[in-house]
Parts: C-alpha cells; structure tokens; sequence
C-alpha cells in the first residue's frame, strides 16, 4: 500500500519541514509514504477572476504531471483521489479511519491526499476526487494542513491496528 501527499508549493520552514518528516517516518511504519510537491503560482495583488482561474488551471496541471508520474509506477499504477477542500466532508479521526480502513480493504490500496495552493484546488480536481475532505472549517496555511494531515494519518493507523495513541 501506498499513501502519497501531492501539495503545490515548498515548505521552507524548518519547524514545518521537521514536523511533516517526523510523521512521515512514523507512518511510514504502516505504508509506503510519500510526500511531493509542487510548483506553487505567483498571485498578482488584486489579480481578477480571470489570473485567478489561469494560476488554478496552472497549478492543477502541475498537479496532473504527478498524478501521471504515480500512474506511471507499477506500484501505483491506481490511486484513490482525496482532494483537501474547505467546502469537503468533514470527519473525526475515527470516522477516517474507518474511511482509510475501506479504502484499504479494496483491491486497489492506494491513496493520493491533494492539497492545493493559496487559491484552493481547481474544479476539475475536485470534480475527480473519490472524496473532497475538509480538516476544518478554519482556514490553516496549506504548509500547516500538511502537518495535521500527516499528524491524522498516523493517528488513523494507530486506530486502525488498535495501538495506543488516540486520545
């Protein structure tokens, strides 16, 4: 099985750099993990709908480019498409383990988490996602939503294998 995280842009944050890599080695126990990024767009001061609708486009086929690149190893050559969204389903810890537990349980186990830019994800990502997940209804730089993403699959194994940790 194989969990991969595709984010547009790069952490440059050593505190967020650390924190992502500590739940990658700890997932990492469970599955293959893979965190790749990006190239994130510049946004213009005031850019208008249509600079906003031309980076969105950008970035998804940026996004598209990896999603390829996973498609092209034989060890993932199916995925499952979990697109990171505001406006997603939103589930407790539990309920996504449950939902990772499914996913596992199909004969194709492998999961791809997309997080977006600044902008969000565009329409046609989502529109293709297996699932559209919100962590919250806040809103989080996206280098955060790595770590709490991160930090719940972790959780979502130690639930999974019944191991202390949740909680």
């Amino acid at each position: 099985m194989k969990i991969c995280v595709i984010a547009v842009g790069n952490v440059k944050d050593r505190f967020y750099k650390e924190a992502v890599s500590e739940y990658a080695k700890r997932i990492s126990r469970f599955c293959d993990f893979e965190m790749m990024e990006t190239k994130e767009e510049k946004i213009p001061d005031h850019a208008g709908e249509s600079i906003i609708a031309q980076i969105k486009k950008a970035e998804m086929e940026n996004i598209n480019k990896k999603l390829a690149l996973l498609d092209s190893q034989k060890a993932v050559r199916k995925y499952i498409a979990v697109a990171l969204d505001i406006k997603g389903k939103s589930l407790d810890s539990v309920a996504f383990a449950k939902k990772l537990e499914d996913y596992m349980s199909l004969g194709n186990p492998n999961i791809c988490f997309i997080i977006g830019g600044s902008l969000g994800l565009h329409d046609d990502i989502l529109k293709k996602a297996d699932l559209r997940l919100s962590l919250s209804v806040m809103t989080f730089p996206h280098v955060l939503a790595r770590v709490i993403l991160a930090e719940q699959i972790y959780r979502a194994f130690k639930i999974i294998n019944g191991q202390k940790y949740h909680k």
